[in-house]
């Protein structure tokens, strides 16, 4: 049975930082699309980062690029998200999602909410100006 478990996020000012973190339990990844995701309220669920596991290649949205960093630790089973210079529209609930096919990454779909089998139960992230 595969779950993924979240922690990290909280409240923090703007232009502070946060580590996210997604241990994935149920099933060892190796080449596998795993990405993050976030809602705001009243928005719909989008794309922030994606990393295929296989080659550890990754995808940014333009919103985050040069301030998030997404990364893994294939010996922990978990995947890292490091938000930096963190801006109040950064706020919404992030998840992480699990594509065990690894199509998502390389199709070039990865922001695609479809995509992906499993999901995180979500965390809250607030940024305050």
């Amino acid at each position: 049975q595969v779950q993924l478990v979240q922690s990290g996020g909280g409240s923090v000012q703007a232009g502070g930082s946060l580590r996210l973190s997604c241990v994935a339990f149920g099933y060892t990844y190796s080449t596998y699309c795993m990405g993050w995701f976030r809602q705001a309220p009243g928005k719909e669920r989008e794309g922030v980062a994606a990393i295929y596991t296989g080659g550890g290649n990754t995808y940014y949205a333009d919103s985050v690029k040069g301030r998030f960093t997404i990364s893994q630790d294939n010996a922990k089973n978990t995947m890292y998200l490091q938000m930096n210079s963190l801006k109040p529209e950064d706020t919404a609930m992030y998840y992480c999602a699990s594509d065990p096919w690894g199509y998502a990454c390389y199709s070039g779909s990865w922001f695609t909410t479809s995509e992906y089998n499993y999901w995180g139960q979500g965390t809250q992230v607030t940024v305050s100006s």
